[in-house]
């Protein structure tokens, strides 16, 4: 049966992607960032995961604000890259796990989760930096992928409630998947940031770290959040965060955390952990 090994929380930030595309992994600005996801590849090496589930949110490449799914899943056999207005990024197409997406499909609208299937999608920098952060890619990712893109721009959103139990119900489809299968389940954004108003640029250190510190040990606490509090804390577009959950949901309690970084040098906290499933 299929398995889920591990789980990740990081970051998606679109200027990571632009230090990476122009070789500044070395600089002084970027290097503590760079440098923390070093051992986290040779990690995701070690474990050898057959696919990656990447919960993110699509930034307008594909969706925009009037048609905006609450839940959509790749089901394809490739994911091309987006062009978000300054030209393709020069990384490897995404190479997808038709049968495996086809049945998490399946198997979550019979677990009441209704989504929209997706037969062709392009992917951005919500999914695309943390794949090269994590995963190698010369000349093709050692890792296929299935795109998992959820609503966190356009209200209505899914409360952090409803992401968990679509962790918890990922997890129940991934394991009933029939052949073997190792699953590692990404859920990506934030941390606390704010791209508008008066409050433009506000970071909370605090409130990233107590976060980082409940997705690991209490996560049920982060659930009874609601978006008001969450954005109070985090920032508008901190409400990112309710996708960590979805992955968080998708492991047990008996997970352990392996690494676990923080690193606040702009507008954006960036964080990461990761958490893996004993044998």
């Amino acid at each position: 049966m299929g398995r889920i090994i591990a789980g990740i929380g990081t970051s998606h930030v679109p200027s990571i992607g632009a230090a990476y595309d122009r070789g500044k992994q070395a600089t002084p600005a970027w290097r503590p960032l760079f440098d923390a996801y070093i051992p986290v590849r040779e990690w995701l090496e070690a474990l050898k995961p057959d696919v990656a589930i990447m919960v993110y949110n699509d930034h307008g490449a594909d969706f925009f604000f009037d048609k905006y799914p609450t839940f959509a899943v790749g089901a394809a056999d490739r994911y091309d890259i987006a062009d978000e207005g300054f030209g393709v990024r020069p990384l490897p197409p995404i190479d997808g796990h038709l049968e495996f997406s086809q049945h998490l499909c399946e198997a979550l609208v019979y677990d009441e989760f209704d989504l929209t299937v997706c037969q062709e999608m392009r992917v951005e920098h919500g999914f695309l930096v943390p794949m090269h952060l994590c995963f190698d890619h010369t000349p093709g990712w050692n890792v296929a992928a299935v795109p998992f893109a959820v609503n966190v721009l356009q209200h209505p959103l899914p409360t952090a409630r409803r992401c968990y139990r679509l962790g918890q119900a990922i997890r129940r489809a991934v394991e009933s998947y029939p052949a073997d299968l190792r699953v590692v389940i990404l859920g990506t954004g934030g941390m606390s940031h704010q791209l508008t108003g008066p409050h433009f640029g506000k970071m909370d250190q605090d409130w990233d770290q107590d976060f980082l510190d409940r997705i690991e040990r209490d996560p049920d606490s982060l659930c009874e959040l609601t978006h008001q509090t969450l954005m109070e804390r985090y920032g508008a577009e901190g409400i990112e965060l309710i996708m960590w959950l979805v992955m968080r949901g998708a492991l047990s309690n008996r997970a352990r955390r392996v690494h676990r970084h923080y690193y606040a040098p702009m507008t954006t906290g960036m964080g990461l952990i990761t958490l893996e499933e004993p044998v």
